[in-house]
């Protein structure tokens, strides 16, 4: 069967590409960077034929996470833009894509052995201060805290509530990171293996959480 080699959450600030952002902003996301790098190292030694990466929004949604997680990357690329149509569709919707991708005869390589990594591109609360995007709500950063905790400790339910837990938030990247969680747990269902959560960074200098995190699967 296919095999997950590689999955992860990336930020996609459009200030982190060298043409967008000033020095003294790439300064203050530091952290963000290094462990986008990290990533980028981590993701090229596992030579994936596909890579699936999921967004909320066009453009720098995908181009960001892309450029510095698969510059170089000459294989199939899927790009999926998650919509907020239905509550909790976009983690179902991760979970059809799973099955469809085991019978789907036009992907790379040979059908049930693909090397897979998955990218869900999204940040987290932009309400985390009074000059951010949409100012402070207390919303924002009650909701970036209890992500990262839920995400540690694999409680899928509570991330699926936050959006009516926090509706406040002015989160963007919930309904991506579900994408890959549906996709996660169904695999895990078909393969035995398990995932946990590591968190490489977070930060939010500008007024937006930004979540750099990678999924161990053992």
């Amino acid at each position: 069967m296919s095999k997950i080699v590689f999955a992860a959450i990336s930020p996609h600030p459009p200030l982190l590409l060298p043409s967008v952002g000033s020095n003294e902003d790439k300064l203050r996301v530091e952290k963000t960077i290094e462990s986008l790098r990290v990533l980028g190292k981590e993701l090229e030694n596992t030579k994936p034929d596909l890579i699936i990466i999921s967004s909320p929004h066009e453009d720098w949604g995908f181009n960001v996470p892309l450029f510095f997680l698969a510059e170089d990357f000459k294989g199939e690329i899927k790009k999926y833009l998650i919509g907020p149509e239905l509550p909790n569709y976009y983690f179902e919707q991760g979970k059809e894509i799973y099955q469809k991708l085991k019978i789907d005869n036009c992907c790379v390589g040979t059908v049930g052995k693909l090397k897979i990594a998955l990218i869900a591109s999204g940040d987290l609360s932009h309400c985390l201060k009074e000059d951010g995007p949409y100012g402070f709500h207390s919303d924002g950063p009650k909701f970036d805290k209890t992500l990262i905790e839920c995400l540690k400790n694999k409680d899928i339910e509570g991330i699926l509530n936050l959006d009516t837990k926090y509706p406040e938030a002015g989160e963007c990247g919930l309904r991506s990171f579900c994408f890959l969680l549906g996709f996660l747990e169904e695999y895990s269902k078909n393969s035995k293996q398990t995932w946990q959560t590591e968190i490489l960074s977070y930060e939010g200098p500008f007024g937006v959480g930004y979540l750099t995190a990678k999924f161990n699967l053992k």
